[in-house]
C-alpha cells in the first residue's frame, strides 16, 4: 500500500498540506524558499542510530552481559590465586607435625641416649644421641639439631662433625647431567607464590657455622621446658619452618631438639590447589562466555530484528512490512513484540482510515465545487437575464454554505479522536441532560417543522452514566435533528430513557414517525458522508453526523444502532413501517453491575 504520510524523506514535487501550498504560493510570487535537502531530512535519529550500529563490531549489550557474568568468575580466579588463609593453615599444620615428630624423637633420645638413673644425675650421651638422631630423622627429610642443656650444639643431622664420625655433605650433581628445567606451570605458580607471599613479616634465617641456642629463640624456650616454633625466611625467599621440644628424663630437661623443614611441600600443595582452581575457573569462564553469548543472542538479536522491522515500517511506501512474530517467547521481549505488532496494526488502520477519509473528503468537496463553478461560469455571461443571474447567485450561496458546513463537519470529525482521548471522563446525569435537551426541542422543533418532541422516563434513579456530557449531548442532538428532518409536520418524536436488566447500560431510544430506513441501509447510514434525505433538505447535511455519533459512543464503551418500528403483522397495518428508531446504549457509571 502506498502511503505519503510516513516519516520517510518526501520526494521533490510531492508536497502536501500547508507546506506544499506555501511552496506553490512562493513559486507563484517569484520567491525562493530554502527547503531542507534530502540528505538532511533523512538524518533522523533512528537512521543515525542504525548507521552507527552498522559500524559496531560488537554489540554493546553483549559486552555488558559478558562483563557482568565474567566478574564472578574473575573473583573466583583471584580467590584461587590468593590463598593466604589456606597457606597459613598449611604452615600451622606443618609446625604441628614437626612438633609431634620432635616429641617422638625427643622421647626416644630421653629413653636411650641418657646416662644415669632415677637416683643419680642424668646427662645426655652425645654419641648415642647422634646415632639415634641419624636413624630417626634422616629418612623423613627433616633437619634435626640437638642442643645440650648449656646451649651448645651436640648434633646436626645435616652435618655430624664429631672426629670419629663420617662427615656427610650433599654433593652437587655431575656436570655432564643437565639440570631439569621446571615446567612452565610450576614457574608461573612459583612466581605467583613469590608475588603473593608475605615474607616480610617473618625474620631472616641466618645459617651460622657453629650455632648455639641463642641463635634460635624456640630452642631456648624448649630448654625451659616449653614447646615452641618459628618461621623464618631464607636468603632465596624460601620459608624455613622450625619446631623445638625439650628432651627430658624423669621430668629433668637434658637438652633441646629442634626440627626444621622448608616449605617446598607447602608450595607444591598450594601450586596444585591453584592449578585445580584455575582449571575450574577456566572451565567456568568458558561455560560462562558461551552461556552469556547465548543469552545475549536471545536478547539482542530479537531487539535488532524488531528495530529493523520498525525502520522498514517507517520507510514503507509500496507495501506493508510485517513485524516478526516473537510472541511465543513468553517473556518481556515477546510482550514488546506483541505491543509493536498491535501498534503497527493500529498505525496501518489509521493510515488506511486517513487515506479513505481523504478520498471521501475529496469526493464530497468536488460535487459542490463543480456546481459552484458551473453556476459562476453561467452567471458571468454578460447577456444573461437578471432573473436567471439572481437564481444562479442563490445556487452559489447555497453551495458556499454547503461547503462551509461540510468543511466544519470534516474538521470536527478529524480532531474528534484526539479530543476524545484527552477529554475528562466523569459522571453524567442522563435524566437531567435529556430533560433539558427535550425542553429545548419542545420549542425549536415546533418552530422548524411542527414536530413535537416528548420525553419519557422508564427507569429508576440513579441516572449516572460514564462519559462526557458535552459529547453525549452532541450524540443526542444529531439523532434528534436527524429524526426531525425525516418527520412529517404534526408528528411526534419520543425520547425514552431506560436501562437494561441486572444493572446493565442505560438505553436511550429516539422514535420518529417518518418513512423509516431501508433495511439495506441500517448500517450504511453510520458511514461517513452517507446522506439520503428529502429534496427540501438536500445540501443541508454533510453525512458525517451519525458517523461521529458512533465514534463517540464506541470511544466511551457504548453503542448506537438503527432499526424500524413496524405495526403488528396481524393488525390493520399489516407490518408496515411506523417510523425509525435509534437505540443508544450508554455505559452506566454508578458502580452497579
Amino acid at each position: 500500500m502506498a502511503s505519503d504520510i510516513d516519516t520517510a524523506t518526501p520526494e521533490p514535487g510531492r508536497r502536501f498540506g500547508l507546506q506544499g501550498l506555501r511552496a506553490r504560493i512562493a513559486a507563484a510570487l517569484g520567491h525562493r524558499e530554502e527547503l531542507p535537502t534530502r540528505a538532511a531530512s533523512a538524518e533522523t535519529p533512528s537512521l543515525l542510530r542504525r548507521r552507527r550500529s552498522a559500524t559496531r563490531r560488537y554489540s554493546p549489550l553483549t559486552r555488558r552481559i559478558l562483563l557482568l557474568n565474567i566478574i564472578p568468575v574473575a573473583l573466583l580466579t583471584l580467590g584461587a590465586v590468593y590463598l593466604s588463609d589456606y597457606e597459613e593453615e598449611l604452615i600451622d599444620a606443618e609446625l604441628a607435625s614437626l612438633a609431634v615428630q620432635g616429641e617422638m624423637v625427643a622421647a626416644g633420645i630421653g629413653e636411650v641416649a641418657v646416662a644415669g638413673g632415677e637416683t643419680t644425675v642424668n646427662r645426655l650421651d652425645a654419641d648415642a644421641a647422634r646415632q639415634l638422631l641419624t636413624r630417626l630423622v634422616r629418612p623423613t627429610g627433616v633437619r634435626a639439631r640437638l642442643f645440650s642443656e648449656t646451649g651448645e650444639l651436640l648434633g646436626d643431622s645435616a652435618i655430624l662433625s664429631d672426629a670419629s664420625r663420617i662427615h656427610v655433605m650433599p654433593l652437587p650433581p655431575p656436570q655432564d647431567i643437565p639440570a631439569v628445567e621446571p615446567h612452565w606451570g610450576e614457574k608461573i605458580g612459583d612466581w605467583i607464590a613469590r608475588q603473593l607471599s608475605r615474607v616480610d613479616r617473618f625474620p631472616e634465617y641466618v645459617e651460622r657455622a657453629v650455632p648455639t641456642v641463642r641463635d634460635f629463640p624456640e630452642a631456648a624456650s624448649a630448654l625451659r621446658g616449653f614447646n615452641a616454633s618459628a618461621v623464618r625466611v631464607s636468603p632465596d625467599g624460601m620459608l624455613i619452618l622450625s619446631a623445638a621440644v625439650p628432651v627430658q628424663r624423669y621430668k629433668q630437661v637434658l637438652g633441646a631438639l629442634m626440627l626444621t623443614r622448608d616449605n617446598r611441600a607447602i608450595a607444591a600443595s598450594l601450586r596444585e590447589v591453584r592449578y585445580d582452581m584455575m582449571v575450574i575457573a577456566a572451565a567456568a569462564l568458558g561455560i560462562t562466555v558461551l552461556l552469556s553469548l547465548y543469552l545475549a543472542g536471545t536478547i539482542t538479536q530479537p531487539i535488532v530484528r524488531l528495530a529493523r522491522a520498525a525502520d522498514d515500517v517507517r520507510l514503507a511506501r509500496e507495501s506493508r512490512p510485517e513485524i516478526p512474530d516473537l510472541g511465543k517467547r513468553g517473556d518481556e521481549i515477546g510482550d514488546l513484540n506483541d505491543a509493536l505488532r498491535s501498534m503497527t496494526d493500529a498505525l496501518w488502520q489509521r493510515i488506511n482510515t486517513i487515506e479513505s477519509f481523504a478520498a471521501d473528503v475529496a469526493h464530497e468537496l468536488k460535487n459542490p465545487l463543480t456546481s459552484l463553478r458551473s453556476a459562476i461560469e453561467v452567471a458571468a455571461r454578460p447577456n444573461l437575464e437578471p432573473e436567471r443571474r439572481e437564481k444562479l447567485m442563490g445556487i452559489v450561496l447555497d453551495d458556499i454554505n454547503r461547503l462551509n458546513r461540510l468543511i466544519t463537519d470534516i474538521s470536527e470529525a478529524s480532531r474528534l479522536d484526539a479530543e476524545l482521548m484527552r477529554g475528562e471522563v466523569k459522571q453524567v446525569d442522563l435524566n437531567a441532560l435529556l430533560g433539558d435537551m427535550v425542553n429545548h426541542y419542545a420549542v425549536t422543533a415546533v418552530q422548524k417543522g411542527g414536530v413535537e418532541v416528548e420525553y419519557r422516563l422508564a427507569t429508576n434513579p440513579p441516572f449516572l452514566a460514564h462519559g462526557h456530557d458535552g459529547r453525549y449531548g452532541q450524540v443526542f442532538r444529531n439523532v434528534i435533528d436527524n429524526a426531525i428532518s425525516f418527520s412529517p409536520p404534526g408528528s411526534k418524536i419520543v425520547v425514552e430513557l431506560g436501562r437494561a436488566p441486572r444493572g446493565g447500560p442505560f438505553i436511550v431510544t429516539i422514535d420518529d414517525q417518518g418513512p423509516g430506513i431501508p433495511e439495506d441501509n441500517l448500517e450504511s447510514i453510520f458511514e461517513r458522508f452517507y446522506s439520503e434525505r428529502p429534496t427540501e433538505h438536500f445540501g443541508q447535511h454533510s453525512g458525517l453526523g451519525l458517523s461521529i455519533c458512533r465514534q463517540i459512543m464506541e470511544t466511551y464503551g457504548g453503542a448506537i444502532s438503527a432499526s424500524n418500528r413496524r405495526a403488528p403483522p396481524d393488525g390493520a397495518g399489516g407490518g408496515r413501517v411506523l417510523g425509525a428508531r435509534f437505540t443508544v446504549r450508554v455505559p452506566a457509571g454508578d458502580g452497579r453491575k
